[in-house]
């Protein structure tokens, strides 16, 4: 048979044939790890094109000031920016001049992106479709990095399943684990209270004023 009469063989791109063909690397890493895991990644592996895929605008937004101080040279695309400066982000990383975007899954999902050899999943996705959506960009050609935590494992597993495939594990020897940070020394945190202690609370408050101003308050001004 001729060359001329072979035909290439057909490219699949399910979950399957995506995994086993793009190179993957697990750190197991805990959260609070992670910007100083990246740090040292970076130090130690080749500067590629990347992109670093958070789960939410907090976390991007804390990472770039953490780069900044790094003097790591990073563009950031998130929902809370405008059309403009994401489209501003994708030009300048695209066009080559930095080599490091920083963006959720949501607005990844959004972007054309061009050459790029390196996705890490600073942290895994809430959907295992985009995880391989990641893997598609880079398919064959780059190689796809991913921060798992003791929180993340349970997604992990899903992946390896959905692929068939056990994505090795590696460790960088100049990182530390550290235990988390005890509660106290966190700042403080500003969330909303559970709902539980609000009730609890609005009750105290209408007993308060029953005490006060005696069973003539009417119910409509409890309230």
């Amino acid at each position: 048979m001729s060359e001329e009469n072979i035909k290439p063989a057909k490219k699949y791109y399910d979950n399957i044939s995506v995994g086993q063909r793009t190179k993957q690397v697990i750190y197991f890493v805990e959260q609070h790890d992670k910007p100083v895991h990246f740090d040292l990644f970076c130090q130690e592996t080749p500067a590629l094109k990347t992109v670093l895929l958070v789960k939410s605008k907090k976390t991007a937004d804390m990472l770039s000031g953490f780069l900044k101080e790094k003097n790591l040279n990073a563009v950031v695309a998130h929902g809370n920016h405008r059309a403009t400066q994401i489209q501003e982000a994708l030009q300048a990383f695209n066009a080559d001049e930095v080599n490091l975007l920083v963006t959720t899954n949501a607005i990844f999902a959004t972007l054309e992106l061009q050459n790029v050899q390196r996705v890490v999943n600073y942290d895994l996705p809430q959907e295992p479709e985009q995880y391989f959506k990641s893997l598609r960009l880079i398919d064959e050609v780059g190689e796809s990095i991913s921060f798992v935590s003791s929180a993340e494992e349970k997604m992990l597993d899903t992946l390896e399943y959905m692929m068939r495939h056990d994505i090795p594990r590696k460790e960088i020897e100049s990182f530390t684990h550290t235990q988390k940070p005890e509660q106290s020394m966190l700042p403080k945190d500003k969330t909303k209270k559970p709902r539980h202690k609000k009730v609890a609370l609005k009750a105290k408050i209408k007993a308060q004023k029953k005490a006060k101003w005696g069973p003539s308050l009417e119910e409509n001004k409890d309230s």
